[in-house]
């Protein structure tokens, strides 16, 4: 099973050109797929409907889409396309649930700050059903990182317990969609490795130990199987290539810790600001 996040940057490049062809083409090969910075309505590239752009590209995936920000863009009217800004996960698989979870956000006096999601999706895989989340955390501030990690730590690890999206449904004549245990949290989470919100999400190291799988701490897939060293990067400035920082992520939970076969990020791929995060499971 191949699971690849990427922050699409509204659909521009390097070269500052919207391509969503260029950038489709980058996840191909993917069974599950986790978008961040897909937007509706958005003056910066034309109010595209990304949602259903990617769609269009992508026909054999089943898709949700869940947005933080949703405004009515000024003087627009009754039937004018909405300003949308959010996250998207697509799966080969059917999505037999999904929520958008709204995550922390505290109000600035200049800086933007958009309200960030986590779009959770239940998929019922081959080998059994696993949730992917499609996560985007906060840029700016790390306190409020860290509060979004605290507030989506406790969904994921909790999941079960609360039972997800519907529990009951036989009252309305549904059947109950599954509980998984194991899910993946991936996606632009704004913070470089061994920073404070990074262990409030992976767990301090141990002097001795290092990093062990826990029940109620998800595991870095590109440091378990190697790939996180002081020279990687996920993230380039445009303007500067020679900027470079490590954001983007996946986190598995324990439960898959020994089914992870490969993770790394293509830096060879030039459809946003981002580059694409690969994992590959046994499943």
């Amino acid at each position: 099973m191949k699971l690849v996040s990427y922050n699409i940057q509204y659909g521009f490049g390097l070269d500052g050109r919207y391509d969503l062809e260029r950038i489709v083409a980058n996840l191909a090969g993917a069974d599950i797929i986790a978008l961040q910075e897909v937007t509706r309505g958005f003056i910066r590239n034309g109010h595209v409907d990304m949602v259903t752009a990617i769609d269009t590209l992508l026909p054999d995936y089943y898709a949700v889409y869940g947005a933080g920000l949703d405004v009515l863009p000024p003087d627009a009217g009754p039937h004018d396309p909405r300003f949308q800004f959010g996250n998207m996960v697509l799966s080969r698989w059917p999505v037999v649930a999904t929520r958008t979870l709204l995550l922390p956000r505290s109000r600035t006096l200049s800086k933007l700050n958009l309200q960030r999601v986590a779009v959770e999706a239940v998929i019922d895989a081959p080998s059994g059903a696993i949730r992917a989340y499609s996560v985007h955390l906060d840029h700016v501030s790390p306190d409020e990182r860290i509060r979004q990690i605290h507030y989506l730590k406790d969904h994921a690890i909790n999941f079960a317990r609360d039972g997800g999206s519907l529990t009951g449904g036989m009252e309305i004549g549904h059947p109950d969609p599954p509980l998984p245990e194991e899910f993946v949290l991936m996606g632009d989470f704004n913070m470089v490795p061994e920073s404070p919100e990074y262990c409030a999400l992976a767990g301090l190291k141990d002097v001795f130990y290092g990093r062990l799988p826990r029940f109620d701490t998800p595991t870095d897939a590109l440091d378990a199987a190697g790939w996180l060293k002081p020279e990687a990067y996920s993230w380039m400035d445009p303007n500067d290539r020679n900027k470079r920082m490590h954001l983007d992520y996946c986190f598995i939970s324990c439960g898959l810790s020994d089914r992870l076969r490969s993770a790394h990020v293509d830096i060879d791929a030039d459809g946003s600001d981002h580059f694409p995060v690969w994992i590959e499971i046994d499943g």
